[in-house]
């Protein structure tokens, strides 16, 4: 764990443009892997890297199963291959390849995977994965990266590409905030302490660790100091920074843009039972699906926005403290 203070500053591109961008960059270091995407290759913006190299881009329509069945056949003969489209469909279509073809014999298949949570948003449910870390993380041999901004984004690109075997990244539709510093570095099992405090530890992932640093600035007004940690790699999960937070502050509160059940949170939970029983919240969708509507509204009706995860940490502080 690393780091200490964010200051968020509007971005200018969403994650999943800066990870195909880091994508393009890379394609002139290594001449080997190839890239495949199934018809959304505009939206995810791997169409950048098939413009600057056509032989090593493959479009294979509307089919994710037949898309990494393929990059399976490919990987086999040792050749890492990238594949691109929305969460909902690579984790829910195409699961069964996934898991059989390309983890149990561990093959070099990185997977861009875009619209993670509800940040599909007015896309709606359709299009919104809010089981898709559960799914990938449940998986042996997957590794699963959940970058919140595009240091991050950019990082999870080279660590994909420099880790053994399936490697799943969640990235989000619309350009939210940038959170971490040049001073930040990531490695996978690794996190970052974007804010320190001694009352109450955060944890999240993606677009909610911009939630919790907003929480955590609404609670130093009321002398609560929150510590904020993103925990950018789901698995492996940076076990030894959850444990060292939540012995020095007493209490936690999880928050994820995902399914509460078999989320970061019952990760974490388990972890605690066993290591730091402490106070403890895990935010989430509650067994329900969203809805279409903008982006901050979903945020505040299924209890993510800043304000619920305040009023969670201000409770097992009180809990702690009584």
């Amino acid at each position: 764990m690393n780091g200490d203070a964010a200051q968020l500053r509007k971005a200018q591109n969403p994650t999943r443009r800066v990870f195909s961008e880091e994508m393009l960059a890379y394609g002139t270091e290594d001449p080997h892997f190839i890239v495949m995407e199934a018809d959304i290759g505009y939206s995810t913006f791997s169409y950048l890297f098939g413009d600057a190299f056509p032989q090593r881009y493959f479009n294979v329509g509307i089919a994710e199963l037949g898309m990494f069945a393929t990059a399976a056949g490919i990987a086999s003969t040792g050749r890492t291959v990238v594949c691109g489209s929305y969460g909902v469909f690579i984790t829910m279509r195409a699961i069964e390849a996934i898991r059989s073809f390309i983890c149990y014999p561990n093959l070099p298949v990185k997977i861009l995977s875009s619209h993670g949570g509800i940040t599909a948003a007015i896309d709606g449910v359709t299009h919104q994965a809010t089981e898709d870390i559960a799914n990938m993380a449940t998986i042996p041999n997957m590794t699963v990266l959940a970058p919140c901004d595009s240091a991050s984004a950019a990082a999870a690109f080279r660590l994909a590409m420099q880790t053994p075997g399936p490697v799943f990244t969640r990235l989000m539709r619309d350009p939210l905030y940038e959170v971490h510093s040049g001073a930040a570095s990531f490695a996978v099992g690794g996190s970052v302490c974007v804010r320190s405090g001694a009352d109450v530890t955060i944890l999240s992932y993606g677009d909610i660790v911009i939630q919790a640093i907003r929480a955590a600035e609404q609670l130093a007004g009321e002398r609560i100091e929150a510590e904020v940690i993103d925990l950018y790699s789901i698995k492996p999960l940076d076990r030894r920074a959850v444990i060292d937070s939540v012995r020095k502050t007493g209490a936690c509160v999880v928050a994820e843009n995902h399914q509460r059940r078999n989320g970061l949170g019952y990760e974490v939970a388990s972890i605690l039972l066993q290591e730091a029983p402490v106070p403890f919240a895990a935010l989430g969708l509650d067994d329900t699906f969203a809805e279409s509507g903008a982006y901050d509204l979903l945020l505040d009706k299924y209890g993510l926005s800043a304000d619920h995860i305040a009023e969670n940490a201000r409770r097992v502080v009180h809990h702690k403290n009584r």
